[in-house]
């Protein structure tokens, strides 16, 4: 039998429920104005990983079903990612752009490679990973360039004055802003085994691999994230200096 990171029972949904209520207590209390959206955030949380668990199963058995939970996790991305952007009007759907930009190539490479069995239970974890850091890259680096172009405007401003080109007077004042939405990756790269154990490496040696195994795997999830989030973050830049993702 496996190992288990945690005994599941009902000690561990004690200790989940006042966690979240200790988290959503001290946002509020704090003024963080994210006091109500952390416990609904927690208890979605509760209620989509019950419903993935009822289904994950009958999904992963075929391609096609995989297929489409995969795309049902890059829809669910795209409209986080931006409505974080753009929370009103229709700009939020190119948010589809940098996540695509980002996801697909490495998952492609991966299956015609071989290195990633063509099988739902492999495709949907990889997919996952790779989206959920696309949609954070893109999340941050589009709200960091746009609320910078906001504050600064006076700049881009002058700018033009000075014959820049829109594009590229954009891009002058905001891009070390968007840059900034990798560091959470570099820093997870760097301590990685310092600081942190990741999911991926935890998860395979209590499922019963090596260490050096789990290891490589890690590795190769951490570097193809830094690729995926910089494509994203290099994708936002571009949608926001030409001027097509805006408010």
């Amino acid at each position: 039998m496996a190992a288990q990171l945690l005994p599941v029972g009902p000690a561990l949904g004690v200790a989940t429920a006042l966690l979240l209520v200790a988290g959503a207590a001290v946002a509020g209390l704090g003024r963080l104005g994210h006091g109500p959206a952390v416990l609904r955030a927690g208890l979605r949380a509760v209620l989509q990983l019950a419903a993935v668990a009822l289904v994950i199963t009958w999904v992963a058995g075929s391609m096609w079903t995989s297929s489409a939970f995969v795309l049902l996790m890059f829809t669910v991305a795209v409209r986080t990612a931006g409505r974080r952007m753009v929370p009103s009007g229709p700009g939020w759907t190119w948010a589809a752009l940098p996540i695509g930009a980002g996801v697909l190539p490495v998952l492609l490479l991966l299956l015609g490679s071989g290195l990633l069995p063509f099988q739902g239970l492999s495709v949907i974890p990889v997919a996952g990973i790779l989206t959920g850091g696309a949609l954070t890259a893109t999340s941050l680096a589009g709200r960091r360039a746009l609320d910078e172009l906001t504050q600064r405007r006076g700049e881009v401003e002058a700018a033009l004055a000075l014959g820049f080109e829109e594009r590229d007077a954009r891009l002058e004042i905001c891009r070390t802003a968007a840059a900034t939405s990798l560091v959470p990756a570099l820093d997870q790269t760097r301590t990685v085994g310092l600081v942190t154990l990741p999911g991926a490496f935890v998860g395979m040696l209590l499922g019963g691999a090596s260490a050096v195994e789990a290891g490589a795997v890690q590795l190769f999830v951490l570097v193809a994230l830094l690729a995926v989030e910089a494509v994203a973050v290099v994708v936002v830049l571009e949608l926001v200096g030409r001027g097509v993702v805006s408010r």
